[in-house]
């Protein structure tokens, strides 16, 4: 599960609470495209604007509607009480890995961020992922520390925040952390717009908000990447840098995505939890106008 695709799905949330019949109808759409992995509560999936009870549902609608596709789980709380507690639900519900940010109100310090990562890694009987999100968590990562957590024997992946704009740059950052892991953990690039040059610096897989919506766009991506065609990866990932600008005018995919979900009818128009709020009617038109123009699917 941990090459090629992993999708990221949009949780759905109304004013009562989440919407189920939504949230599948999104999980049909990656069944279909047979992605590699699901990404259930991701940052996309606003798992830290959920009570524990529904991301247990959550968890559970993921792996119950994901036709034997292999899903990982977000576990990111600011305790590490709470994340053991999360960690059980989600192994209760099925989860084939957890996702884990290391969230927190007080700044962490190395020790303290290394500390939670051997509690879970010594708690969970499933893989873990670390989730690199310093624009959520405020945490900053240094090689070092990926090297420390990445000797822990339940760490198998690190989702990294992008890699540098420079092909040279990334290609020489991804052969530093290649250097400094274990060959068991693979490396998974995020942030949609870093994907292609990501996957052509030596990326194992894409860990993707345009893939939780729209899968075959997204999978067209990482199999021209598996094909070693890195020709094919720069065209597919640059065609969609007018959705690359919608994330960057909407400060991040979250609105963009709970649009599109809208505009194809599969949520309704507002499935934010508040106190995010929808994109304006004019917006979302322009939202649409992409999707249409770009034919993403």
């Amino acid at each position: 599960m941990f090459t090629g695709l992993s999708a990221f799905p949009l949780t759905p949330v109304t004013a009562s609470g989440v919407d189920e019949k939504g949230f599948t109808r999104i999980l049909a759409r990656l069944t279909a495209a047979n992605v590699d992995a699901i990404g259930a509560l991701g940052s996309t999936g606003s798992y830290a604007y959920l009570t524990r009870q529904q991301r247990a549902r959550v968890a559970a609608l993921a792996v119950e509607h994901a036709d034997n596709i292999p899903v990982m789980v977000c576990v990111g709380a600011v305790s590490t009480a709470e994340v053991l507690h999360l960690v059980d639900d989600a192994q209760r519900a099925g989860a084939s890995a957890l996702l884990l940010p290391p969230v927190s109100y007080q700044k962490l310090n190395d020790d303290e961020v290394f500390g939670l990562f051997e509690t879970v890694s010594q708690h969970a009987s499933v893989p873990v992922c670390v989730y690199d999100n310093p624009a959520t968590t405020h945490v900053e990562f240094s090689v070092e520390l990926y090297q420390r957590i990445a000797a822990l024997p339940g760490v198998r992946s690190i989702k990294i925040p992008g890699v540098p704009a420079d092909t040279d740059k990334a290609h020489a950052h991804i052969r530093q952390l290649r250097a400094a892991l274990p060959q068991r953990v693979s490396l998974g690039v995020s942030g949609d717009a870093f994907a292609g040059t990501g996957l052509n610096a030596g990326c194992d897989l894409w860990y993707s908000v345009c893939g939780g919506l729209f899968p075959h766009t997204a999978k067209a991506i990482t199999t021209a990447a598996a094909q070693g065609d890195g020709a094919r990866v720069t065209q597919l990932s640059s065609r969609l840098d007018p959705l690359w600008a919608l994330y960057r005018k909407h400060g991040g995919s979250i609105r963009v995505m709970a649009a599109a979900a809208g505009i194809l009818g599969l949520t309704d128009h507002d499935a934010l939890p508040r106190p995010l709020q929808p994109l304006s009617a004019a917006h979302r038109r322009e939202v649409a106008e992409i999707i249409e123009a770009l034919e993403l699917s």
